[in-house]
């Protein structure tokens, strides 16, 4: 079939027409997608543009994530931090309160009935015999000595006392005297408990005819239980620094950070981790507290003890410091990078992101256009029309 022959004023109408409806599909899409390059073929340049300008954005993003993690890394070092320095001020009272307790000797003063004298022989002395074994304790320390003339045995209340002061030496002094009244005083210094027995083989006898009832004591004052508590704390110190890790970094036990700001990863910031730990950097030592070895037995020890928590808490305060300038660090680059970020993607929509309000006018004009072709059309065919009045 031959094809339909279409005017000239027609044909152009329908052209115009045709592009209106196209350029009319286009700005709804622009209006539908808030786009105006979809894809290489709206405009290539402006879309591999905006392609890399997005791709390095989301790179920058990712570094974001990671520098946000670092952060909360820091802040988890300086909490730790933080808590140390308690701990340190905590031991440093416990050692301030040793200071101030002065220690008070510990005595027991025999009462028994009839007067002691030097020369006094032990065998014979009321349930006492040869064989006999004499027991002094001094906290935890205890020395026994035999009853007898032989060598290493005692004989007379002399030989005892002498026995007593030249055995308990050190940090465990005791002092024996034989007073004026003729009554035994026993004197341990460190103020710990104290105790005099006496046994034969194993069982027991009895001190009355010695020194009475008054066979033992505990009223004297000593400072163990400030070396317990300082050793406590001093563990704490040691399970914080090990508990101040995130996401299996522990700045306070020697791990390194690295912080990567851009993603070629040319641009980084190591933070280095330190031993913040008792045996570490703190160089904090435990209160010596054994039998017969007491840290806080002397003024001086315990002095000693407290400028080492004094340094100890200018190291702290000095790393917290450093950890603190490395927190800058990353939020200045964290703040940049976020920035850097917005305008990449604000330059990548300057090329790709339509205008709606541009767009919303495009399409109010095509609409009139379209319904102005529409007339247009109308009118050009009813010129046409005018043909079949000559066929009426």
């Amino acid at each position: 079939m031959a094809d339909v022959v279409l005017s000239g004023a027609i044909r152009s109408n329908l052209l115009s027409m045709q592009n209106t409806a196209k350029m009319l599909d286009q700005t709804q899409l622009r209006l539908a997608t808030g786009l105006k390059v979809r894809s290489a073929i709206d405009s290539p340049t402006s879309f591999f543009t905006a392609q890399g300008l997005n791709n390095r954005a989301s790179d920058l993003n990712n570094l974001l994530d990671a520098m946000g993690q670092a952060v909360k890394t820091l802040e988890a070092a300086d909490q730790g931090i933080k808590s140390i320095v308690k701990l340190v001020e905590s031991m440093k009272a416990v050692a301030n309160q040793a200071l101030e307790t002065k220690i008070k000797a510990t005595v027991v003063t025999g009462n028994q009935s009839g007067a002691l004298t030097a020369g006094m022989a032990l065998a014979g002395l009321g349930a006492l015999s040869a064989g006999h074994s004499l027991t002094v304790t001094v906290g935890e320390v205890t020395h026994s000595v035999t009853i007898g003339g032989g060598s290493g045995q005692v004989a007379t209340i002399q030989d005892m006392i002498d026995w007593a002061n030249n055995t308990f030496t050190g940090a465990e002094p005791l002092t024996v005297t034989l007073t004026d009244q003729g009554k035994l005083e026993f004197s341990a210094a460190g103020g710990r408990g104290l105790s005099v027995t006496a046994d034969n083989a194993g069982t027991p006898v009895s001190l009355a005819s010695l020194l009475g009832s008054r066979t033992s004591s505990n009223e004297g004052v000593n400072r163990d239980k400030f070396e317990r508590d300082f050793n406590n704390l001093r563990d704490q110190i040691e399970q914080l620094a090990r508990d101040a890790s995130y996401k299996g970094v522990n700045l306070l036990k020697g791990d390194l950070l690295s912080v990567f700001f851009n993603a070629d990863q040319t641009s980084q910031l190591d933070i280095a981790g330190v031993d913040l730990t008792p045996e570490g950097i703190l160089n904090i030592g435990t209160v010596a507290n054994a039998s017969g070895n007491h840290g806080f037995q002397a003024d001086a020890d315990i002095r000693s003890f407290i400028d080492t928590l004094n340094a100890a808490t200018n190291v702290l305060r000095q790393q917290a410091s450093t950890f603190g300038a490395n927190l800058g660090v990353v939020q200045i680059r964290q703040d940049f990078t976020s920035s850097l970020v917005n305008t990449l993607q604000g330059g990548a929509a300057q090329l790709t992101v339509a205008d709606t309000n541009e767009e919303g006018a495009k399409m109010l004009a095509l609409q009139t256009r379209q319904q102005l072709g529409t007339t247009a059309l109308s009118l050009a065919n009813q010129a046409e029309q005018g043909v079949l009045r000559l066929f009426g």
